[in-house]
């Protein structure tokens, strides 16, 4: 399976888990696969009180500049760790 493929299989598996992930783990996933789709975050930083917009912003932003393939490794790492924690 090619590696892009994988990374797909992984984005459509982890939505599948028996158990919400915890608020970090599930920012974690978002900025890698921003990171991994788009590439460098691409948009403003949402005010003060938009505080969900906010966090997925700096959940992106950390990831800034690590290459696609880095970004589409580490979600596959991470969806991984996730699916095997709660289950499917």
């Amino acid at each position: 399976m090619s590696h892009k493929a994988e990374f797909e299989k992984m984005a459509e598996d982890v939505k599948k888990v028996k158990t919400r992930p915890t608020d970090q783990e599930l920012l974690d996933l978002y900025g890698l696969y921003k990171q991994a789709i788009v590439g460098d975050i691409n948009i403003d930083k949402p005010g003060m009180m938009d505080m969900k917009g906010k966090a997925k912003w700096e959940a992106w932003n950390t990831r800034k500049g690590k290459s696609t393939e880095d970004a589409m490794a580490a979600y596959i790492t991470v969806a991984k760790q996730i699916i095997t924690k709660y289950g499917m």
